[in-house]
């Protein structure tokens, strides 16, 4: 009986041991623009699809980072359930940093954008 519980605290301490960096793992975060201002946010690790209602602009080809339409403390957030629009820049000019910037660059004929439902997801911003 003895050998018993020793074998399964022995078990259980090996377990836990193991699953301790998992747990102390924070998950990573990122940086994208809202409103002239890079903010964070917390980059989910794995896929999370979300019907999106925010407006979440990517640049693909890494051209510069995310613009975020609305953010913490705004009435129309909801919690970074993102609507993602793929930005193609036609005419290189200064870095867009607000959804401001890129709807006057698409007024311009200066960007494209376009709707891209299937990389909806969710993905809060951490605060202004």
């Amino acid at each position: 009986m003895r050998r018993l519980i020793t074998g399964l605290v022995l078990t259980s301490l090996l377990v836990i041991a193991s699953a301790a960096p998992t747990f102390a793992a924070k998950p990573p975060t990122g940086e994208l623009w809202l409103d002239g201002q890079q903010v964070r946010t917390i980059v989910p690790p794995a896929a999370t699809p979300q019907a999106g209602r925010d407006a979440l602009y990517i640049f693909p080809g890494g051209e510069q980072g995310p613009v975020a339409a609305v953010g913490p403390g705004d009435k129309d957030y909801h919690g970074g359930k993102w609507a993602v629009w793929e930005v193609a820049v036609t005419n290189a000019g200064p870095v867009l940093t607000s959804e401001a910037d890129i709807l006057a660059a698409v007024g311009a004929g200066d960007a494209v954008i376009t709707r891209v439902g299937a990389k909806d997801f969710k993905c809060p911003i951490q605060g202004r």
